[in-house]
């Protein structure tokens, strides 16, 4: 299985990003390495793909288990080393599951197929940082 992105220099540190797609996103750098804050950083976009990734799992798999949800929100707050290359060290996520009667065992084995099978990225943020979850049940 291959893929393709092409990544585009428009101006300072800011960047256009082609997926093979067809999909654009924007990145642009901090102040200090000529950006101008148009856009979210590499390392961000990096950090949005994992929650993407894992989102759409743990919604695939829920909708499966007949959960009725009504949002599911993953909140990220991640650590990066201090020095080059600064990758990160520490992802802990959190998933806001909101719903009618939904049933916690099957919500916590959703995001654990995810993290243990499923997900890509996580699979490759593991190489690096230790990655940790929390579950937030909120019924409506």
């Amino acid at each position: 299985m291959s893929t393709t992105a092409k990544i585009s220099w428009v101006d300072g540190a800011l960047f256009v990003a082609e997926a093979g797609s067809g999909h654009t996103i924007t990145m642009d750098g901090a102040p200090d390495v000529g950006g101008r804050n148009l856009a979210s950083r590499p390392m961000e976009v990096l950090l949005m793909g994992m929650g993407g990734c894992t989102a759409i799992d743990v919604v695939s798999m829920l909708k499966k288990q007949r959960q009725d949800i009504e949002g599911i929100e993953v909140s990220m707050v991640a650590e990066r080393a201090d020095d080059f290359p600064k990758v990160y060290t520490s992802v802990k996520l959190v998933y806001t599951v909101r719903g009618r009667k939904l049933n916690k065992a099957l919500v916590e084995r959703a995001v654990s197929l995810s993290d243990e099978k499923y997900c890509s990225a996580t699979a490759m943020f593991k190489k690096t940082a230790q990655v940790t979850h929390e579950i937030v049940l909120v019924e409506i």
